[in-house]
Formats: structure tokens, sequence, C-alpha cells
């Protein structure tokens, strides 16, 4: 059964996007207050009516209006009127929202476990050197089964290193001290961001994303993103994570009739600044390879060039707002964005970039032989949902009636690295004074048949001070005994350990 292609603006003909060819990916590229955002609900909403999955981050806080259905709107009907499109059927589309935070939606988190070695260094900033030490911690610690759930548990490997560095070493690769004091420096950044919110259990299972409503409509599920943009490497790597764990865990599927799922990925250039090259190059291979496992995935960003070649290469339906030309960079990004698609005669494209009006744009999708259609210029069809916000009321609404109500807002804690370590710690130290009553049992008995003397007389915040070194150098002496863990790791074969996939993810 063929599917209807989708209308999504409009010239002196309709333009129209092939589901089969919109896991090709894409872009919605264009100055502030262009129409990026109305072209995001258009093409996600879109998506939905075809019963195909959305996940979208709200960065501004204004797409929660897709959940209720359009009308009222006097510029819609403007538009409506200008284009010569029938009368709107103005409908909501089925909706959950999440939020890291857990303030404007369902919990959203992964773990430290999850995100691996590579995005865990993107987030921390980290250099090659202190990005080796990551990597070894999380070679240490899957080899061992010290689950990495929270921040927690990332500083108790972290101290384990550094304290059992000699052994560890030894079976490993070099644990430099300095490199793990600058990573915990780094993560008390990260906390004061509020990262610590990302990590930790339920975890997300994706199968609560990829739904579709009792009438075929797929769930679009929305990102609060307000708050979290502020932190943009949070943001960014959560979303670049999100994205290698549809990769990592959905089944390959060829070519479909429609995509299993369509990936927005708002703000893009945040994604690529600062990227070191091995990650940039893992980026490009996701971008590649997740079309065979029917995700199609769209950058929003100001220019194409906030893409890098590699990656803008593989995005094939486009969409440019305008741009504005005042600075000499400007006028190179408009040249830039002009030559990145298929000429028309009929369109002089570096001259109308500048030119269009809010809501009209070059469009360019893939036709049914898979080459690019020529460019036109055309105004985007309007939503038939609402534009802007709902009420906090009604998201509290939809929220209740997501069917998830409950499942991420508590959090679990099970057993991890830190109290794996805190118990084995714990362990060593009754051990060692198992070891130790004999000899305090002698010497006690010899103190007590010694010729009395008289104790100096020691002020208490001086006996205070005393206690505390003491019981800081009796923990000390319990965590190096945890050092004989790394040795025996070495002979552990090599199927014990957890297999991570090409972004460092580990493969459930």
């Amino acid at each position: 059964m063929s599917i209807d292609n989708i209308l999504i603006a409009k010239s002196q003909r309709e333009i129209r996007m092939i589901p089969k060819m919109s896991n090709r990916h894409g872009y919605i590229t264009g100055a502030t207050g262009t129409g990026k955002t109305v072209t995001l609900q258009v093409l996600a909403e879109n998506f939905s009516r075809l019963g195909v999955p959305v996940f979208l981050a709200d960065v501004k806080g204004d797409l929660s209006g897709i959940s209720a259905p359009g009308g009222g709107n006097p510029r819609v009907d403007e538009r409506v009127k200008q284009l010569g499109l029938p009368p709107v059927a103005f409908k909501g589309c089925p909706v959950a929202f999440w939020d890291i935070f857990g303030e404007k939606g369902h919990r959203i988190r992964t773990t430290i476990s999850e995100l691996g070695p590579m995005l865990l260094s993107r987030l921390l900033d980290l250099n090659d050197v202190q990005s080796g030490n990551i990597s070894l911690m999380f070679k240490v610690a899957d080899e061992n089964g010290l689950l990495l759930l929270d921040m927690k548990d990332l500083r108790s490997v972290l101290n384990f290193l550094v304290d059992n560095a000699g052994e560890i070493s030894t079976a490993y690769g070099k644990v430099s001290a300095q490199s793990i004091q600058s990573i915990q420096r780094n993560l008390l950044t990260l906390e004061e961001q509020g990262a610590e919110m990302l990590f930790g259990e339920p975890a997300l299972d994706l199968g609560d994303m990829m739904r579709v409503d009792a009438q075929g409509y797929g769930l679009v599920n929305i990102l609060s993103a307000d708050r979290l943009i502020m932190a943009p490497k949070v943001y960014s790597t959560f979303l670049l994570w999100m994205l290698s764990e549809l990769f990592e865990q959905l089944p390959e599927v060829g070519d479909l009739e429609k995509p299993k799922m369509v990936f927005f990925f708002d703000e893009a250039h945040l994604l690529f600044t600062d990227a070191p090259k091995a990650l940039l190059q893992k980026i490009e291979q996701v971008v590649r390879l997740i079309r065979s496992k029917g995700v199609g995935v769209y950058f929003i960003t100001q220019s194409p060039g906030d893409v890098p070649e590699s990656v803008l290469g593989q995005l094939s339906n486009r969409v440019q707002h305008a741009l504005r030309a005042y600075t000499p960079k400007d006028q190179k990004d408009v040249k830039a964005a002009a030559e990145t698609f298929r000429a028309n005669k009929g369109v002089n494209v570096e001259e109308a970039i500048t030119q269009m009006g809010v809501g009209e744009a070059l469009v360019s999708f893939l036709g049914a032989d898979g080459v690019p259609e020529p460019v036109e210029r055309a105004f985007i069809c309007p939503p038939r949902s609402h534009i802007g916000p709902i009420e906090p009321s009604k998201r509290a609404e939809l929220m209740s009636m997501s069917g998830l109500q409950g499942k991420y807002d508590t959090d679990v804690d099970r057993e991890s690295a830190y109290e794996v370590l805190t118990k084995r710690h714990q362990q060593t130290q009754a051990q060692a004074q198992q070891e130790q009553a004999p000899g305090r049992q002698q010497q006690a008995q010899r103190f007590n048949d010694a010729p009395a003397y008289k104790q100096p007389k020691i002020k208490g915040n001086q006996a205070g001070g005393i206690a505390n070194i003491l019981g800081g150098l009796g923990a000390l002496g319990g965590l190096a005994g945890l050092g004989g863990m790394a040795g025996a790791s070495s002979s552990k074969s090599a199927n014990t350990s957890l297999v991570r996939g090409i972004m460092g993810l580990f493969m459930k």
C-alpha cells in the first residue's frame, strides 16, 4: 500500500516530501525569526500523521502547542487564503513531555555507563590525556562489573584509580593522578550546571518514545530544553547520546515506506562546536549508518555552514529560510548556502536568500529516483496544530494521560560502583582491625604492667583534630587494600566485559 507524499510548502505548485526518502535526513536553516520553528512543527506533525514517532527538543518553550488543535490565528488564515489551500482541519498530535530536571515533563536520564567514554569526555571538555584516563576508567569498571550509574559512582571509581594507581597501571596502562584531579574539578563545574540530574535510573526505555496512538498517529516526544540549553555542552551531548542510542539499539531494516522515527536536532551548531576530530568522525558515521535503522535526522541551525561538510553532504532534504548579509562573514555564509542546492534556472538562490520574508523558504527534497529536486522558492504551509505554548495546566493534564506517570518520576538507586567499593572498603578495614587485634591486646597488657605515669592534658579541639587525622589515615589504608581487584581483572576473559558500540555506548 502506497503512502501519500506530505505537503510541506507551495509556490506555483505543491512541494511534497516523499516519506520513503525522508530518512535520507535533512536540515532547516535560517536567521532568527524567519520561521524555522514553524517549519519544524509542520514537518513533525506531518510525520506524526503518517504514524511516525518524532523526537524534538523545545529550546524556546513554544513547541508544546503541537499537542493542541490550531485555529483562531489570523496569520494562519491569511496564509491559507494566500496559498489557495483548502480549509484546514485543525488537529493536535499525541505527545509525551520529557525533562531532565523533571519540571515540565517526565524525567529523562541515562547512566554514566550508557554514556560511554567518548561522550563523557566531551561533556567534561577533556584533553587527550584526560580522555585517556576516562577510557581507562571505563575499561576497569566494565571488566570488573562496576556499574557507573550516577555521579557518586563516577567519583568512587576515579578515586579507586588514584588509590590503586600502581597495580592498575601494571594491568591496564598508566594512571595519571594529576589528570584525574583535573577531571574531578571539571565534575564540580558540571554539577553546578545541574548535570547530576542527567544521570541515574530508571534510564530511558526507547520503546516508550516509539509509540502510536489509537488513531495511528505517531507520538511526538518533546524534550523541554529551555533550561537545558543554558548548559550547551550538556544539551548537545545528551541529544547526541539519544541519537547514538537509537543507532545502537534499533535493528537494521533497510529501506522502508516511511521512517521508524524522525529525530530533530535543534541548535545543531552546538553539536559541532569545538568537537574533536575523532568525535566528528563518529558523528558522521552514525548519521551515515542510522538511515539503515529507519531513522531520519534533521538538523536545525542558522546556516548550513554550521554543519561540517562531511555531515552536510548526507542531508538531502533541505529547507533554507532567509539569511541576513550585513557583514563579510554573513555574505560568505549566504554564498555557501546557495551552493548547497541543485540549481533552478528560474531561481536566483543567492539573491533570494536575503530577500525572503517570514515563512518563506528555498526548498529542495529528494525525488522518487533519489536525486534532489531543483530548488524552489515557496511558502511553508501552516500547521494544523496550535502555534505557541500551551498552558501549564494543560501540560500537566497531558502528562497524566501519557501512560508514563510514575515510571520515570521516582529515582532508583540500586547497587553500583559506589556501593560495591564502599562495601569492599569496609570489609578491608574490618579485616585489618582483626589482624591487628592480637598485637593491640599484648600492647595493652604491657601498658597495664608498666609503672603509672601522668597523662598530658590535650584540649578538646586538639583531640578532635588528632582523631580526624588518624581516621583519615585509616580510611586511606583501607582503600589501598582494594588494589588486588585490578590485577585480578587482567585474567578475566574478554567476553565478561561490556560490549560497546561505535560511539562508546554499551550494547544491551
